[in-house]
């Protein structure tokens, strides 16, 4: 289904959501690569996003939201060492990884007990997360350790028909992923060097 990268239509992205509340996975852009969205705190259809991917369990999915006032559905607390990144960061490239709700789904935090969430710069998945009123899952969509898609082509001959939609909004940046920072440390530690610096 196409989508406007820029303005995209209210109508595409409720079906969207639809989707994903009866339990369906949708390949979306963010400002890098497609990404594999299914319902976050849908425990069967996170099982689905690691089938289809053949990813390890043992490999926690990170979550998107569509602004910081939405942490509260994901997060046990948010640090004050969190707030300087969330003010300075989002939306943008940075993942940073809190201490999970105990209603969030274990296979998401592949048994952790912390899950790493960022507010995307792209309109579509954060309008994707409004319509939906919740988080939803982004690792890139592409089968593990296959390059990640900068396409909705390249996304459909990855994955085929098992996927429940695909939205195409033109090709993407790719390039480097997020930076992921774990803010349950202190000071909050660097996991994976990414698209954003950090200062030491």
């Amino acid at each position: 289904m196409r989508v406007d990268p820029v303005a995209p239509d209210e109508r595409v992205l409720r079906d969207a959501a639809q989707v994903l509340r009866r339990g369906g996975l949708v390949a979306f852009p963010t400002e890098t690569f497609y990404g594999l969205g299914a319902a976050a705190l849908d425990r069967a259809a996170v099982r689905r996003v690691f089938e289809i991917k053949g990813r390890p369990a043992s490999m926690p999915l990170l979550v998107l939201i569509d602004a910081p006032a939405r942490l509260r559905d994901v997060v046990d607390d948010i640090p004050p060492r969190a707030q300087p990144l969330i003010d300075r960061h989002w939306p943008g490239p940075l993942t940073l990884v809190f201490r999970a709700a105990a209603h969030v789904p274990s296979e998401l935090t592949a048994g952790t007990g912390t899950v790493g969430v960022r507010v995307p710069s792209h309109r579509v998945p954060r309008a994707l997360v409004t319509q939906l009123d919740g988080a939803i899952t982004a690792p890139s969509a592409n089968r593990t350790g296959a390059a990640p898609p900068t396409t909705a082509n390249a996304v459909l001959a990855y994955f085929g028909d098992a996927l429940d939609l695909i939205l195409d909004a033109g090709p993407t940046a790719g390039g480097q992923p997020s930076t992921v920072v774990d803010v349950t440390a202190d000071p909050p530690r660097v996991i994976r060097h990414g698209a954003i610096t950090l200062a030491p």
